[in-house]
């Protein structure tokens, strides 16, 4: 019976996480970029029934197929989903979404570096292209002063207008990162993400090429969370909690039952 009250406990702790990660999906349903997680839960290691060594398993009747029962639930890994969202046209020439893989890679201020698909940018007192939450984009694009327009192409190109000068001027080249399991990023808040052992090191191409996606200058890319398929999962949580909670409530009044034969 104290298995049984493990196995519950696992299972509710489980679904919790569960709950706690479609709510955070939801509330994020309307966050440029946003990216959904999702839990996978893996069966923990079946206890030994080495206590007893029967001849054959037929010899312990019902008990033979103690070595084979579980010891509950665990959780494997709660992993970014990186399916596209849609595209929201906003007209800016500072907002621009990836059409495809590929993550912009961000300078922090410790000197470390991110990555993120928030397209929403601007330029900060320095001159510098820089995300929302002010990190410099990199490779490091420098925006004059007198700046009249922006333009970034699809490959990722930057062209500025300026007055007096009648071809726009070559500011540099955006460029894109990709993971081998972009799943398993660290997500960091502001729409950022590091790099983790799992995920493996950025590699970074120029947009377009080597399977990375493009840029789409006045848009930005929503949140790839679909409301039904949210509200549909936590109700299965919810229940699933529920049916732990009732394994938990059932070996307890057991345990209470055999404590009272005693008396």
């Amino acid at each position: 019976m104290f298995d049984a009250l493990y196995v519950g406990a696992t299972g509710m702790q489980a679904q919790q996480l569960n709950v706690d990660t479609i709510a955070n999906n939801l509330a994020n349903v309307n966050t440029t970029g946003f990216k959904k997680s999702r839990v996978s839960f893996t069966d923990l290691v079946a206890q030994e029934a080495g206590r007893i060594q029967p001849t054959s398993d037929t010899s312990l009747g019902p008990l033979s197929v103690l070595p084979s029962l579980g010891a509950g639930v665990g959780i494997s890994s709660v992993a970014k989903l990186f399916d596209t969202g849609n595209l929201q046209q906003t007209g800016s020439s500072f907002d621009v979404a990836i059409q495809g893989e590929g993550f912009l890679e961000v300078a922090l201020p410790d000197g470390s570096r991110a990555f993120t698909r928030g397209g929403t940018l601007k330029v900060n007192s320095d001159g510098m292209l820089v995300t929302q939450a002010g990190y410099v984009v990199k490779p490091g694009i420098s925006v004059p002063s007198n700046a009249k327009d922006l333009t970034i192409a699809a490959d990722g190109h930057v062209r500025i207008s300026v007055p007096n000068q009648s071809s726009p001027i070559d500011a540099g080249q955006l460029e894109l990162a990709h993971f081998a399991s972009p799943g398993m990023l660290l997500a960091q808040g502001d729409n950022l993400y590091r790099a983790s052992d799992l995920s493996g090191e950025p590699v970074v191409g120029k947009a377009g090429q080597d399977n990375l996606g493009t840029f789409a200058q006045g848009f930005l890319e929503g949140s790839n969370v679909k409301m039904i398929d949210e509200m549909v999962g936590l109700m299965v949580a919810q229940r699933a909690y529920e049916a732990n909670v009732k394994v938990v409530q059932a070996s307890d009044e057991i345990l209470g039952m055999v404590n009272n034969l005693r008396k």
